[in-house]
């Protein structure tokens, strides 16, 4: 199901600025799911997708089973449509996965927090950054926006080999000294 362009309106900072990348074209931000509902008070609007959602834009692809935004509004509050403030939070959650330029993200839980520029990953969750070929994995880490700055919580870190050092070398055995024979007198 394709969602109505005035939903489109709720998440350009999502693909532009919370999840910082490398400068590229700007594209619009497309969210394809099965259900969503939308719901504004005279200060939120919060927007539920559900169903295989799939959020694509400018350098970024997210899946998930649902995906929860929540906005300050600003403006008329009696507004049927307010017009968004900033944005709160957004929750991805059920086998998520955000894949954008070299780095790709997976679990069960992820939190984008845009007023702590950070996203906090759980249910999981394993970072890898293909272009350091390493990986990270933990009860809880946090992505901290525009940084590329990882922490985490009984972490584990996974990368490519370190050259040998040589500490643990055996040092190379010098051949015995030949014998001589002994001197005839």
């Amino acid at each position: 199901m394709k969602i109505p362009r005035l939903a489109l309106l709720l998440l350009p900072c999502l693909a532009a600025g919370l999840l910082r990348a490398q400068t590229v074209e700007p594209q619009n931000t497309v969210i394809d799911c099965e259900q969503f509902d939308w719901r504004s008070t005279d200060k939120e609007t919060t927007s539920v997708f559900t169903g295989k959602v799939v959020v694509t834009g400018t350098n970024l692809r997210l899946t998930c089973d649902r995906l929860e935004i929540i906005a300050n509004r600003k403006g008329d509050p009696t507004a049927t449509i307010g017009k968004i403030d900033s944005f709160k939070s957004f929750i991805a959650t059920g086998n998520v996965r955000i894949i954008q330029g070299d780095r790709e993200a997976a679990c069960g839980r992820a939190e984008v927090r845009p007023g702590d520029n950070k996203i906090v990953l759980t249910g999981q969750p394993v970072v890898v950054d293909h272009s350091v070929n390493w990986t990270w994995t933990g009860d809880e880490l946090e992505m901290l926006s525009g940084e590329r700055q990882i922490r985490g919580k009984n972490a584990r870190f996974t990368g490519p080999p370190i050259k040998d050092l040589g500490v643990d070398k055996p040092k190379p055995v010098e051949p015995a000294p030949a014998a001589t024979a002994p001197k005839q007198p």
